[in-house]
């Protein structure tokens, strides 16, 4: 009755077009005042503890770099040295709106960051460019979500610190699986665009591209000193989030010249604004998902996992609709501190590698972060474009189906994710 009343609570109120944080807060928050004895009081206080993690403080600040970045010339930049290498193919422009978010992806580390960043400048290019709008959409919500995938990546640090594993590795892992996807989304561009009768053109000159890289090192600098620095032992991930920031503030005022001090004050505003949106929805999505484990519903389906006693394929297989529908439903950080410590076990008794389950896991969450009703760059996109969350969705489902294909692959060949971090480590 109380998870019945629980998810009777939520839809009614999604249906109500209310804010999907509020859905998780008040549907949760009535239904623990019913069936238990916690108090109101210790209801809000759990909240605070929820969002208390070290390794949230690097969202605050990944959001801020992603802000002075785009609100500058850096991601403009970006988005220039990105459409002189793809530019010139049929559906050029959005193949370069996905490629740039994978640079930009490596920079922010967020998925809304990368959105709002590459999704601001690109959106009304596309469209003036003469494709469908629903390409502009498709292709800038559904790229937003490798920055989970493609380090540094919050989503994987907190599945290092859940499951005890180096967060080295699982940066390495997550490189060639979110380039590769970042290809088959560009493929599934360029053919619909051939489809709709787009012409190739001209290739870029060489001189032309070296120039644009160039303009754009700065910015891609950013990479090479966030990920360099991690992995030569300088500072852990989190401050590579700080370093970041400082690093975008630096370009910004004193390189570029884009943004004066005086405007600094309103981008670290809207940098507040957005991190405090989603710590709120993270917030209630982990008391949301607090309530589900203590009516042992997330215990209840491992332990039938279990009992099913399936080959580690079949295993996978669960777990891999298990995750999507949790991730239509809750923050990836909540999912993977309620899930990991219950599969992880499961999966290494039957020989799966933890490095590997960790990008299984994480490329579920990107389609999460798709997927209705709670996917958030479904929302952060319908408030970028203006169109609803129902557009904005059938507008994604190509290429949303595409990330499914790339998790497929991830999934039963272990290699696309293991080769790149055992060449490294070995």
């Amino acid at each position: 009755m109380s998870v019945g009343l629980l998810f009777g609570i939520f839809f009614f109120l999604v249906l109500l077009g209310t804010p999907i944080a509020i859905c998780l807060g008040v549907a949760t928050f009535t239904t623990m005042m019913v069936f238990t004895d916690i108090s109101p009081i210790e209801i809000s206080a759990m909240m605070f503890e929820k969002i208390e993690h070290y390794s949230l403080m690097a969202i605050p600040m990944f959001i801020l770099a992603g802000n002075l970045l785009s609100k500058g010339s850096a991601a403009t930049r970006i988005i220039e040295f990105a459409k002189s290498i793809v530019g010139h193919l049929p559906g050029g422009l959005p193949i370069s709106a996905i490629f740039a978010s994978i640079i930009f992806a490596a920079v922010s580390g967020s998925s809304p960051a990368t959105v709002v960043a590459i999704g601001s400048i690109m959106f009304g290019a596309i469209i003036q460019a003469g494709y469908p709008k629903k390409y502009a959409v498709g292709t800038i919500a559904t790229a937003g979500s490798l920055g989970i995938l493609i380090p540094p990546s919050i989503v994987l640090i907190v599945y290092g610190v859940t499951a005890e594993v180096s967060i080295g590795r699982l940066f390495m892992a997550g490189v060639v699986p979110g380039i590769m996807l970042g290809i088959m989304m560009m493929v599934v561009t360029y053919i619909g665009a051939k489809r709709l009768g787009f012409k190739r053109t001209e290739p870029a000159p060489f001189r032309v591209r070296l120039a644009k890289m160039k303009d754009a090192s700065w910015g891609l600098m950013t990479i090479v000193i966030v990920i360099g620095g991690i992995y030569g032992g300088i500072f852990t991930p989190t401050e590579a989030a700080a370093v970041a920031a400082v690093w975008a503030f630096v370009i910004s005022v004193f390189v570029y010249k884009d943004i004066k001090m005086s405007e600094f004050f309103d981008t670290a505003l809207d940098s507040a604004k957005t991190t405090a949106m989603i710590m709120f929805i993270i917030a209630n999505a982990m008391l949301f998902a607090h309530f589900l484990t203590i009516e042992n519903i997330p215990q209840g389906i491992t332990e039938a996992l279990i009992e099913a006693n399936v080959d580690k394929y079949m295993f996978l297989l669960m777990v891999n609709v298990l995750l999507i529908l949790a991730g239509s439903f809750m923050e990836p950080s909540a999912i993977i501190m309620i899930m990991v410590p219950l599969l992880l076990p499961v999966a290494v008794a039957l020989g799966i590698d933890p490095i590997h389950f960790g990008i299984v896991i994480t490329i579920n969450m990107e389609l999460g972060m798709v997927s209705p009703p709670v996917g958030l760059n479904l929302f952060v996109t319908s408030g970028l474009t203006g169109m609803s969350i129902k557009d904005v969705i059938v507008a994604a489902f190509p290429w949303t189906m595409t990330i499914l294909a790339g998790l497929l692959l991830v999934t039963y060949i272990p290699e696309i994710a293991l080769w790149l971090p055992n060449l490294m480590y070995g």
